[in-house]
Order: structure tokens, then C-alpha cells, then sequence
């Protein structure tokens, strides 16, 4: 018989719009799989597990089952493993009702940005809500059985490491030049694309309109809306009398979209009004975007309609009246994406124009202040100042998302990630954050620095002879009461993995800043959750103070009504951070607080002073934020999780990841020595 031969042959990777590449979704993520196993053996231990939720049981009780002995026997050799999915199930069984979820479609979901998503899982969390909402009659027994299955992790990959295993790369994108100087790097350097070749439009110039000087309005949050409705009444104008053009208005997100489309200012064009999200079926998106380019028109879009879609306008009154008109009412993170929605319109040769309509609030996530937009409009134009922001802004979340290509993570920390969560734990740690506009740098530093925080902690233990699984943390935000319920807390599950917190803090965007913060709301969640079970401490970090009690009562009443307010589980009464203060002392729970602008240092000192916790300045903004933000994190966990020998714990991480800094402090303090000396 002849032997087949095998032929290797070169693979091409073709890639459209390069640089979706480097959007924060992609460039620094990972696509970690997992193997999924069911049984009817599998399934009725889970059932039994779910059965016992009451009882506390441990490992060693289950092992005692029948049903366990049955999945051994299914799963020969692997009883290891299956004893860590145990320890989790145990662990998650008690606490799958504090993770935030929402059923819908007969799926459990949790809120992604402005959707809801359902293939995200939170451990056997999901799972036993699964249980929960089928005995509430809200899940069906045929979605329940499609869930019951044990889970195991199989590996991480980098979604920046997938190009680099082809012989060929090969792509087009009509935003190549607003490539910035990091991607243009990583493009040519890692990945080894040195030939562009740069092509005109087959439809040749077109006849598009914006003027930077006069095309960009910056106005406070109380004026937004107001700007935005005169944007738009503008802009329908014709250049004929007696004629209108169309008006495509883009959000950053669903969200901002509905705020305004449901406002008062915009009832005059709701009835009549083009509106697509992500959640419109795709025979209505086709329809909506025909109908958007027609005369007198005003469509509302989110922000992903700006690439892509194409709005071809074949209205001839709109087209000999200057074409469609588009506003952009957020500041875009890369340019690229404020190249694809000026595309929107002057398609194909024809007319088109385009202005900006900002919120001063909102370009906080940019560190754009109130002197900044001053300073830019007395020279007559933002344009300079936003695109500067919005680089320096790109260059730093870049670099925190290039962190994780050039770190994966060891063969060992691999395996400690997949080690079953503990039945009881010692230390039990909040991280409790800002999570308004101005903290977005923070936000995404926590994003790309947990996964660091855990392995570190973790190996101290290890290397100490404790349990590495002896501590879990829960990531916290708050915001303030001009966001609406659902978005002035939100709380991850309690975890002792950090792919989990990860997953959650990459759905928390920063908005919803006014002024002092609502403090308030996380302490008084730190003290609800305590009674159930104890909280060790809280790690707080802002750029803010607490509200006043005055502020509290303004702010309710202010922006949504207090009925509002009254209306919801949570936030039905109004609290404040001095009572708040008083019962996390009565329960013993210390507040470490961490203040990022100096104006919340003496707010953050009374607060941390109140408990008994320290009080410091973290410049999360400074090249070594990242290391600052990491090392505090796991030294507090570290302090509070070894007990009598916290501080051994604290000096052990300081001699293994901290080698550098503490050397510096040493030669700061000789140099000091010797140049205060009579000797010098």
C-alpha cells in the first residue's frame, strides 16, 4: 500500500479593517475555551450538590456519596480534577444569588455595556442560578438540563498571538493612516508588515464639509441636550428654502442613545424618528438604514453603526441640499473610529458634513478639564486639545493592554488558576472604586493588573506554607445618582479567581461623574453583605469625596425625583457615609483608603481614620500606576489574610517583587544622609 504524502502548506491570513484589531475587545484579550462534559452520572451528583446547598457539606462528605463514586467511575484517572470542580461547586453554591445576573429568553444573563450577554459564566455560580430561577418558574427544566455539565478550563490564548502563525499576512482597511504610532509599530515590528500601499476612492474626491473651528461645540451636562436639539434643527436646513436634509446622530452607547431619545428635547422628532441599536433584527436594521438618508429624517444610531453600514443617499433633495449631515456626540478613544463615522456620509463622491457635539462631563475618562476646554476655546478651536487628549489617552490604555501580550501566563499559574476554591475563607477582601468618568485610568489598569494581583498574593502564600485559596476578593463600583439604578453600584461575585473579576471589570465602563461621589452607596453594600457574611476590610479608591448629606438629598432629588429613589430595592432610603462609618466599626471592618486627586485627601483620611485603616495617595497616572495599584492591592490582602503574621507576609512580597523600588528608597535615604551630613 502507498504511502499518502502530506503537504505543508503556506497559510494566509486576510484581514479587513485592521484596526478593529487594536480596539480594546481584541489586542490584549484572550479566547480562554473550556471543555465541557455531561453525563447523566455528572448530572446527578450536581443535583445532589444543589440538594445539599443547606447543608455546608464538605469535599470529604461528597466523596462519600454514591453519586460521586459513579463520576469516578465515569471519569477514571481524573478524580483530581474532579475533586477541584467539587470544591468549586461547594463554594459556588452558597454564593451564585450576589452575582448580578438577569434572566431573560429562558437564558441567564449578565449586563454587558448596553446588552445583556449570555454566554459569559461565572464558575458553577451560573449553573446553581440556573437551579435557583427553574424551581422560581422562570427557567425551563429543557434550558436547566442544557446547563448541567462540569466545566474545565483548557488553556488561554492570546488573541494577539493568532497572527503570527502565518507565512503570509495580507489585508485592507480604509483607516491605515490613522494608525497611531504604538500600532504602527506593533504592525511592523511583531507581526512584520512593511509594505502599504495606499489606493484612491474609484469614486473620486468627495464633497465633504467640517470645519474644525466652528464644527465643535464642548458645553456643560446641563446644556447637552439643549446643544444637541439645536445641532440637529440646524443641520436639517437645506440650502434651497423650504427643503430638508437628513440628520445621522451617533452615541457612544445605547444608553446615552435612549437618555436622549426619551428626553424632552427630542419629542417634537420621536414619532417619526429613525432608531437602531444592536437589538434591532437585521430586516429592520436594512429598512432603518434606508429610510435614514431621506429627506427631513433624523436617526439615532450606536456607535458601532459607524463602521460599515453603509448609508448610501439616494434622496435627490438631500443630495442637491448638501447630503446627509452626521454628529458625533462622544469623543472616539482611536481615531480610526472617527474617520469610519465621518464616513457615514459623502459616500461614493457624493456631499456630506459632520460636526461634534461633546459633554465637558463626559471627556473626563480623556483627563480633559474645565481649564483645558477654557484654554481651547480661546483660541477658537477644540480640535487640537481633543486629538492630543485622545493620543495620550490611547497611548496609555495601549500600553496597558500590550502588558498582557508580553506576559503570558506560566505553565504553574496556570494550574493554580484551575485549583478548586477552598470550603471556608479567612480573609475576605472589597475592592471598592470610583468607577465615574475621570477613573477610567484606573478602571483599566485594575482590568489588565488582577490577574497579576492574584498570582503574587498566591505565591507569597504558597511559599509560606498557607493556603493560596485563603483569601477571596469582590470588586465594587460606584458612581453617583445621576446614573440610574442598575449603574450606580454594581458588584461582582466574591471570587478566588481572577478570570472571573477580569470578565466583570471588562463590562464596568467610567461615567456618570457630579462631583463629589456616592461613597455612600458602596459602604452601606459592604455593611449589607457583612451580615450575611463577615467582610474583612475594604480597599477604597477615588478621585472624589464622599456626598454630604446635603448633596445626597440634592442630588436625589435633583436629576431623577426622590420617588425614584423610593422606588428601588436598594436605594429606597437615603444614607450617608458618616452612619455608614459608624456600623463598619461596630462590625470591625477596616477601610484602607486611596485617594487619586488631592482633593479627596482629607475626605479619605477621616474615612480610613474612622476605621482604623491607612490613608495614601496612589498616582495611578504615572508610568509605575500599574505596579503601585498591584502592590497595595495584594499587600493589604496579604496583611489581612496571614493574621498575627500579616506583616511577615507584607515584607516576604516586598522582598520578591519589590527588589527594585525598595533599593531605590535605600540609596534616596543614604544620598540624603550623606548630603545632609557636615561631611558634604
Amino acid at each position: 500500500m502507498a504511502q499518502s504524502s502530506y503537504t505543508n502548506r503556506a497559510k494566509v491570513l486576510l484581514i479587513d479593517e485592521v484596526d478593529v484589531f487594536f480596539n480594546r475587545e481584541f489586542y490584549g484579550r484572550c479566547y480562554s475555551p473550556a471543555a465541557i462534559l455531561r453525563h447523566g452520572d455528572i448530572t446527578r451528583l450536581l443535583d445532589l450538590i444543589w440538594q445539599n446547598r443547606n447543608a455546608n457539606w464538605t469535599l470529604a462528605q461528597v466523596e462519600q456519596s454514591n453519586e460521586y463514586k459513579a463520576c469516578c467511575n465515569v471519569l477514571k484517572g481524573w478524580d483530581a480534577l474532579l475533586n477541584e470542580a467539587i470544591k468549586d461547586m461547594l463554594n459556588d453554591v452558597q454564593k451564585f444569588a450576589g452575582h448580578g445576573y438577569q434572566v431573560s429568553n429562558d437564558k441567564i444573563g449578565y449586563k454587558e455595556q448596553d446588552s445583556i450577554c449570555y454566554n459569559i459564566r461565572y464558575g458553577y455560580k451560573t449553573l446553581f442560578a440556573y437551579y435557583h430561577e427553574h424551581e422560581q418558574n422562570k427557567i425551563s427544566k429543557e434550558s436547566l438540563e442544557k446547563n448541567k455539565f462540569l466545566s474545565f478550563q483548557i488553556g488561554s490564548f492570546s488573541y494577539a498571538e493568532v497572527p503570527k502563525g502565518f507565512s503570509c499576512i495580507m489585508g485592507v482597511s480604509g483607516t491605515l493612516k490613522t494608525l497611531s504610532p504604538p500600532e504602527q509599530t506593533v504592525v511592523e515590528k511583531d507581526y512584520k508588515i512593511c509594505k502599504h500601499t495606499y489606493m484612491p476612492s474609484l469614486f473620486g474626491e468627495n464633497s465633504f464639509i467640517f470645519v474644525e473651528k466652528n464644527d465643535i461645540m464642548i458645553v456643560k451636562e446641563s446644556d447637552y441636550f439643549t446643544t444637541l436639539k439645536k445641532e440637529i434643527d440646524d443641520r436639517l436646513i437645506g440650502k434651497i428654502p423650504g427643503t430638508k436634509r437628513a440628520v445621522l446622530v451617533f452615541f457612544e452607547s445605547k444608553k446615552h442613545l435612549v437618555e436622549f431619545y426619551e428626553s424632552m428635547h427630542f419629542v417634537t422628532y420621536k414619532d417619526n424618528a429613525v432608531v437602531m441599536t444592536e437589538d434591532n433584527s437585521f430586516e429592520e436594521k436594512e429598512s432603518l438604514i434606508k429610510r435614514a438618508t431621506t429627506s427631513g429624517q433624523v436617526g439615532l444610531f450606536t456607535k458601532s453603526f459607524g463602521r460599515g453600514t453603509d448609508f448610501v443617499c439616494r434622496d435627490q433633495i438631500v443630495a442637491s441640499n448638501g447630503g446627509a449631515h452626521v454628529i458625533q456626540t462622544f469623543l472616539s478613544e482611536e481615531l480610526s473610529e472617527e474617520v469610519q463615522i465621518k464616513g457615514r456620509t459623502a459616500r461614493q463622491g457624493g456631499s456630506g458634513s459632520y460636526s461634534m457635539v461633546l459633554c465637558e462631563k463626559a471627556l473626563e475618562r480623556f483627563l480633559i478639564n474645565e481649564p483645558d476646554v477654557n484654554n481651547a476655546r480661546s483660541t477658537g478651536n477644540f480640535y487640537p486639545m481633543l486629538h492630543q487628549k485622545r493620543n495620550d489617552f490611547f497611548k496609555t490604555q495601549y500600553a496597558e493592554n500590550k502588558k498582557k501580550t508580553m506576559y503570558p501566563r506560566s505553565r504553574k499559574c496556570y494550574v493554580r488558576e484551575t485549583i478548586g476554591a477552598e470550603i471556608r475563607q479567612l480573609s475576605r477582601t472589597v475592592v471598592l472604586m470610583d468607577a465615574t468618568g475621570s477613573m477610567s485610568h484606573l478602571l483599566q489598569k485594575v482590568k489588565t493588573t488582577v490577574g497579576t494581583m492574584f498570582s503574587r498574593i498566591a505565591q507569597i502564600l504558597e511559599d509560606k506554607g498557607a493556603s493560596s485559596n485563603g483569601f477571596e476578593m469582590q470588586f465594587v463600583v460606584y458612581r453617583n445618582y445621576n446614573a440610574p439604578e442598575d449603574m450606580i453600584l454594581q458588584v461582582s461575585p466574591w471570587e478566588v479567581k481572577p478570570d472571573n473579576l477580569r470578565n466583570f471589570m471588562e463590562m464596568i465602563e467610567s461615567d456618570y461623574g457630579m462631583g463629589n461621589e456616592a461613597i455612600e452607596v458602596g459602604l452601606a453594600y459592604v455593611n449589607r453583605e457583612s451580615s450575611k457574611l463577615p467582610v474583612s476590610q475594604i480597599i477604597l479608591i477615588g478621585d472624589s469625596p464622599a456626598n454630604t448629606q446635603y448633596e445626597v438629598t440634592e442630588k436625589r432629588q435633583k436629576i431623577r425625583g426622590e420617588q425614584y429613589w423610593k422606588n428601588t430595592a436598594l436605594f429606597s432610603k437615603p444614607t450617608y457615609y458618616e452612619n455608614e462609618l459608624q456600623l463598619l466599626k461596630q462590625n470591625h471592618i477596616i477601610v484602607h483608603a486611596y485617594f487619586v486627586d488631592d482633593e479627596a485627601e482629607t475626605n479619605f483620611k477621616e474615612i480610613a481614620d474612622a476605621t482604623g485603616g491607612r490613608c495614601e495617595k496612589l498616582d495611578i497616572n504615572s508610568p509605575k500606576g500599574s505596579t503601585q495599584l498591584t502592590d497595595l492591592v495584594a499587600e493589604e490582602v496579604l496583611r489581612n489574610a496571614g493574621g498575627d503574621k500579616g506583616d511577615e507576609l507584607v515584607k516576604a512580597y516586598r522582598a520578591k517583587f519589590c527588589f527594585y523600588s525598595i533599593h531605590f528608597v535605600k540609596l534616596t535615604r543614604i544620598n540624603y544622609f550623606f548630603k545632609s551630613s557636615k561631611f558634604v
